[in-house]
């Protein structure tokens, strides 16, 4: 018996729901969130109870998240420039990040997870926001993504970790695993540019889809964005997979993948 012509129409796009559905699911399965907690409309879209108490260096004025439904982007007043001037050290923006109450994830934290790794590296890693065992321990990649990241800089590309610099958009953990909120990422922005504008890396790594995300203000399909030069604030960008995806999608093609990303990092640092 022949379909007619609108129950074939709703067969393709309820096909096309399901494909939808499951590369979301892929992504979020990328980054190893182990629940999702799906903000309040007020919470995703309101501006932050209290202002950052620090001016944000020169950024994007905008945010995008998405929390699986349509991207939003909420739009943020920034100031120009930042308290610690052009050529700040590492040990300023740390100093004036201080004991940061700037967002809401400042209550559930064991640990400020600034960064680590060589104040003048050439090479930056740059995740979206630390795990249990960052939190723990106050260091950026140091549970299994972080020995699987460990290994992928060390026998990998050949160089020691401590050369590479490492850290995250966020600097305190989002509970279980989440992404990040707009308010939060707007708290930790203008410190993020600060440590980029402190080690001045030759490229910057960003590693998972909300990392990318973030940083090119869009919503992006890591699994077909990685590998592609992008840029940040004048510096290239190579996008690729989260090692925690790798230690979960642990196959011949994302580990090639990902060591293509790496090579093609690396030899631009040497350029």
């Amino acid at each position: 018996m022949t379909q007619p012509p609108e129950s074939r129409s709703i067969e393709r796009e309820a096909h096309r729901l399901i494909a939808d559905a499951r590369e979301l699911m892929r992504e979020l399965i990328e980054e190893g969130m182990d629940h999702f907690d799906r903000a309040p409309l007020s919470a995703r879209t309101a501006e932050p109870s209290a202002p950052p108490a620090a001016p944000v260096a020169a950024a994007p004025a905008r945010v995008l998240f998405s929390d699986g439904g349509a991207p939003q982007t909420v739009e943020l007043p920034l100031p120009s420039s930042a308290p610690w001037g052009d050529s700040p050290t590492l040990s300023d923006v740390r100093s004036h990040l201080g004991d940061c109450t700037r967002c809401q994830l400042s209550k559930g934290r064991r640990s400020i997870v600034f960064g680590d790794g060589n104040p003048d590296a050439d090479l930056m890693f740059i995740g979206e926001g630390p795990g249990e065992q960052e939190d723990l321990q106050g260091l950026p990649f140091v549970g299994r993504a972080g020995e699987l990241l460990t290994q992928m800089i060390e026998k990998g590309m050949g160089i020691p970790r401590s050369e590479v610099y490492i850290c995250n958009i966020v600097k305190c953990r989002p509970p279980g695993n989440r992404n990040p909120l707009p308010q939060e990422v707007a708290a930790c922005r203008s410190f993020l540019d600060g440590q980029i504008d402190a080690v001045r890396p030759k490229v910057i790594v960003s590693l998972g889809k909300p990392a990318a995300g973030l940083l090119l203000d869009r919503e992006v399909a890591i699994t077909r964005l990685r590998g592609s030069w992008q840029q940040y604030r004048g510096i290239p960008l190579m996008p690729t997979l989260h090692p925690a995806y790798i230690l979960r999608q642990y196959t011949p093609e994302n580990r090639r993948n990902v060591w293509e990303d790496l090579k093609a990092a690396l030899a631009r640092t040497r350029e």
